[in-house]
Order: C-alpha cells, then structure tokens, then sequence
C-alpha cells in the first residue's frame, strides 16, 4: 500500500500541480444552462468526469452542494468521487468534518474507510475541537493510504478572529494546529499523510509552515484574489508541496468539456514553477 503523500506527489508530477474544486452552486447550474436539481447536479457531475478524471492531478466535489439534493445528489456524489478514481485522479472529498469519539470515527468511515460508498482519497477536516479530536482520521487514513487536509489559515475574512489568537505560550492557534500536524508527520517521505489548508489570500502568515512535512492545500486563487506570487511569497522553500485549489477561475470555463480541460492546462502552466 502507498501512502498518500507518495500518491499526491506523484499525481502532481504527473499532471501538474492543480486541485480542482467541483461546487455546483445554483448559479453556477444555471450559468451552465442546468436546472438547479438532481437531474441538473448530474449533468453537471458527468461534465466534470468528462473534463477533469484525466486531466486534473486532484479534484475536490465539495460535499453540502451534493447534499442539498438529498439522497439523489449523495448517489450522484458516490458515482462522480468513484468515476474520478478510476480514471487516475485523486479526490479530496471537501467534508470539513470535525467532531469527538465514536461520532468523528463514523465520519472517517464514511469517506476514508475503502468499503465505503464514498470512500475518496483524502478529506478536509477543522481542528477546533482540537486537533487531537481528529485522531479516528488520521488512524483511518493511516491505515489505508488516506490523506486529511485540517484547517489552519484559511481564505475566509473570518478566519483571523480564531486563528490568529495566541495562547499563553504566544503561539497563534494556526501555529498549534500547524506543530501538532508536524509532529504526526515526523520522518514521513516524501512528506506525511496529514496536511494544512493554507489560503493563498491569508497575508503576512502568522505561522511558521516551514516544518510541517506535509502539504498544503491551498484555496483563494483567482477569484478570491490570491495569485501565484503569493503562493511564492508564503510557501518559500516549502512549494513542492504546495496544491493550489481553484474553481470559480476553471468552472466558469463550462459547460463545454474541451474548454474546462483548456482552463485547467492553462492553470496548471501558471503553477508549473511549484514541480521545478
């Protein structure tokens, strides 16, 4: 079994360093042509198949735009995470989940556990039960070559109220949620299962991300207005393990397959300096 930061790195040298963020809000349905329902969700699902399953290293379905067609839009959900696997691309399922004991390991079997509906290879998860409140995903993950991707710095203008609070030590939250990942992820190669979502529209950092050894999933490009000079200027030394996650700047592309595979080859080349 390979782990999942072997997994990742290889799927971005192979295709290049690019999440892509499936959100099928209303408005991008309608844009799309696509009434907002379970039959619009799945049209809209196929065409994202069909654009990214062989040409994106990673995509990302965000899991409450699914949610909100009820057990239509999960069925929907299980079929398009388990069609981007197959065709080589890596899915971080957007879940964003974070509770305590027997409540967060359902969480985990849910999306991490392979016999499961939706199972992906990876999931995004908030910390601020504490990090430790994670534990039944990251053994999950451990045990079958999954990833967790935990918030740290996010691109939210919300996020600074929480984040970058300091404890009695003077460190910020973001950097106890960072050291903790850290120490999980001692002596891992090429870097560990665990990583951080570290927006690209975050500023000064006000954390230290230069030992994590794990990567970065890193949201707030394009539309949001984080660039790749940011990437440059927060990441540093730390950029192969940097994953740019963008939507809005590929989905607008749609419906038109051959012009959503054109946005993210266009965007890849933008970010191909993080693979040098």
């Amino acid at each position: 079994m390979s782990t999942f930061g072997k997994r990742l790195a290889a799927a971005l040298d192979e295709r290049g360093s690019l999440c892509v963020g499936v959100d099928p809000h209303p408005e991008l349905l309608e844009s799309w042509g696509f009434a907002d329902d379970a039959d619009g969700l799945a049209r809209f699902a196929d065409t994202c198949v069909e654009a990214f399953a062989d040409t994106a290293a990673v995509v990302k379905p965000q899991s409450a735009f699914f949610e909100t067609h009820g057990a239509r839009g999960i069925a929907v959900l299980e079929r398009t995470v388990a069609a981007l696997r197959a065709a080589g691309s890596l899915v971080i399922l957007d879940v964003k989940r974070g509770d305590i004991g027997t409540t967060m390991a359902a969480y985990a079997r849910a999306y991490l556990e392979p016999s499961s509906p939706l199972a992906a290879d990876a999931i995004t998860a908030s910390p601020y039960l504490g990090v430790g409140s994670l534990q039944p995903a990251f053994d999950l993950a451990a045990a079958h070559g999954g990833g967790v991707f935990v918030l740290a710095l996010t691109s939210n203008p919300e996020g600074p109220q929480l984040q970058h609070l300091r404890g009695a030590d003077g460190r910020t939250v973001a950097q106890v949620v960072v050291d903790d990942i850290a120490a999980r992820n001692a002596g891992a190669a090429p870097f560990g299962a665990i990583g951080a979502v570290v927006g690209a529209t975050i500023g000064t950092s006000t954390a230290d991300l230069s030992n994590l050894n794990g990567s970065f999933l890193v949201p707030g490009i394009g539309a949001q207005g984080g660039t790749a000079d940011d990437v440059r200027r927060i990441f540093g030394a730390g950029l192969a393990a940097v994953v740019p996650s963008v939507s809005r700047e590929v989905l607008r592309a749609g419906p038109d397959p051959k012009a959503l595979r054109a946005a993210v080859a266009s965007l890849a080349e933008q970010f191909a300096f993080l693979r040098s």
